[in-house]
């Protein structure tokens, strides 16, 4: 079985590409990280996932909050609340978190080619999402080709490291489909923002709202929680 690094936040969209990368056949290894986010609870749906779908190891890496200042996820600033998802507009929102997937990216680069893994996962979606630009396919594409220029594996080994994006066009509700069709248990996961005391979903933020309306869309109920 050829292995690879699965970045996985626990959310809806990352936890399906997991579950989609073990019915491909890979030795999936979970990544995620501890950045300082007011969503911390997504940790531990991450680890119920992993262990859930079988990862062979899940590892959380650490990153100083200070790093990632300037968003809502990261600092004082509040995340933006909507009635519905029709009030979602357009443009980068202030739960942009500066370079969060360059990053991200970059540390499973590192733990694949100490892997001998070829193969990196990411559940980046371009159709319904929050708008963050790096989450479109041409930054996928590029930074894949940074990737095969910048490791000994690339370079020397002769290895061609692939990022794998299965669920970049498709809505949310295609995803909830895709999820249930692999099995996924979506209680065992987490999407908000903003969470309250108990970790329980605000059902307000973008993430929240986009979560709920592929489960609508998709003819499916949703086993979460919401404040609201």
């Amino acid at each position: 079985m050829k292995r690879a690094v699965c970045l996985l936040s626990g959310g809806l969209d990352s936890s399906t590409c997991l579950a989609y990368a073990i019915r491909e056949g890979f030795e999936c290894y979970a990544l995620s990280f501890d950045y300082g986010q007011r969503h911390r609870v997504e940790l531990e749906a991450a680890a119920r996932v992993a262990t859930a779908l079988g990862a062979i190891r899940h590892l959380v890496a650490t990153i100083d909050r200070r790093l990632f200042e300037g968003s809502a996820l990261t600092g004082p600033a509040a995340v933006p609340k909507h009635h519905s998802d029709a009030e979602l507009g357009p443009g980068i929102p202030v739960t942009y978190v500066p370079a969060r997937n360059t990053v991200f990216l970059s540390f499973a680069l590192a733990w694949a080619e100490v892997l001998g893994a070829a193969d990196i996962f990411i559940g980046v979606n371009a159709i319904d999402y929050s708008g963050y630009p790096d989450c479109r396919p041409e930054y996928i594409a590029a930074f894949e080709r940074m990737a095969n220029l910048a490791t000994k594996a690339a370079v020397e080994g002769g290895a061609r490291l692939r990022i794998h994006t299965p669920l970049a066009q498709m809505s949310k509700a295609d995803i909830v489909r895709l999820g249930a069709k692999l099995g996924l248990d979506f209680g065992l996961t987490h999407s908000c923002y903003d969470p309250d005391e108990q970790g329980r979903p605000c059902g307000e933020c973008d993430s929240c709202l986009l979560r709920k309306k592929g489960f609508r869309e998709a003819g499916l109920a949703d086993k979460l929680d919401y404040v609201r």
